[in-house]
């Protein structure tokens, strides 16, 4: 409780004036005013164009009690379902060297995993087609320090929740499957994988699994009616692949650049991942690992938004327009989406109607 006032108490920033202000400088005092107006502990920002950064900075703090600010450099957040996206980078990876085919079914890989009624490939499970139920109570929550396999006692035994192929439903299950499947195939653990094809060759030192995160420099919160609390405990490493990496902005920054500039993997590569998967004929507006779509301005995107315990995240590519957007903030959703598409709109010279 002690804490709990401390963090209500402590000083914050004053609020800026978004008045006559334009460009990066009003997006700056968008994420500035975020803290100021205690919606956000913390929010770490990169922005990208080109390569070029347009804003890179810290705004609030890693740590409310011991007053640590953030550094987007070094400053490590849980980056939620942005680990698809390096997930789906991983498993083009693993298609190129012809260690998996997307149309394969999963049991060619797992072959041990309980029988369903039908069968589901590892494209269906990439793209949440497969069937596969979401979470359930307080799974979303799970702090139990499961391997990837054991981690699928949760939900092996039950049915699908539709034929695969004739449905579409989100969720970090799906991961779970899939990043079983592919260290099977590897004869290493997925992390290593990852590090190995994904991480190293793009310079993401700075993006670790929830095992390798030990500093507690950064803590993890829920907002309430009265100021932030810490999260619950959670352990995420059974979901790395959906859910479970940490990483600073600029890591994930460093990931949108090489997707620009399709380093990494093949043009066709790319090309399979951001394709859209159909369900009855309609888009899911979803690829492999990655959200493909459009934002409310009609601007097309690669990417992902996610949302864990103590944690909140945009991370947005716009290929045409070579912007690379990389939002981390430690706090489970603040409910200011809004807010941030209004100060990504702004940088493509949109006014901003919200003041």
């Amino acid at each position: 409780m002690l804490n709990f006032l401390r963090n209500l108490l402590a000083s914050a920033p004053k609020v800026k004036t978004l008045e006559g202000l334009e460009g990066l400088a009003r997006t700056d005092a968008i994420f500035h005013n975020l803290v100021a107006e205690r919606k956000v502990p913390g929010i770490s920002v990169t922005l990208l164009q080109k390569g070029e950064i347009l804003l890179q900075k810290g705004y609030g703090y890693a740590n409310l009690e011991r007053r640590i600010r953030i550094d987007p450099n070094s400053t490590i957040f849980r980056i939620a379902s942005i680990s698809k996206c390096i997930t789906g980078l991983a498993l083009g990876k693993m298609v190129e060297e012809g260690l998996m085919d997307l149309d394969a079914s999963f049991y060619e890989y797992v072959p041990h995993y309980p029988r369903k009624k039908f069968d589901f490939t590892i494209r269906q499970l990439a793209g949440h087609t497969a069937g596969i139920r979401a979470y359930r109570g307080k799974e979303f929550a799970l702090n139990k320090p499961f391997s990837i396999e054991e981690s699928t006692q949760v939900f092996e035994n039950e049915p699908l929740v539709f034929k695969p192929g004739k449905g579409y439903l989100y969720n970090s299950f799906d991961f779970v499957l899939l990043s079983l499947a592919m260290q099977e195939v590897a004869g290493v653990p997925f992390k290593d994988y990852v590090g190995e094809k994904v991480l190293s060759p793009l310079g993401m030192q700075n993006t670790i699994t929830p095992i390798d995160h030990t500093q507690r420099n950064t803590m993890f919160y829920t907002k309430t009616g009265l100021g932030f609390r810490e999260s619950v405990p959670v352990n995420n490493y059974y979901k790395l692949a959906g859910g479970g990496y940490l990483s600073t902005s600029q890591d994930i920054a460093k990931l949108g650049q090489a997707i620009l500039e399709q380093r990494l993997l093949r043009k066709e590569t790319y090309e399979e991942i951001f394709s859209t998967q159909q369900v009855k004929g309609k888009s899911t507006y979803y690829g492999l690992g990655f959200q493909v779509s459009e934002d409310a301005k009609g601007r097309q995107y690669v990417g992902h938004v996610g949302n864990s315990v103590g944690a909140y995240t945009n991370f947005h590519v716009y290929p045409e327009e070579q912007l690379v957007i990389s939002v981390l903030i430690n706090c489970t959703d603040p409910k200011i989406q809004n807010n941030l598409d209004q100060a990504i709109h702004i940088l493509f010279g949109e006014k901003d109607t919200s003041a």
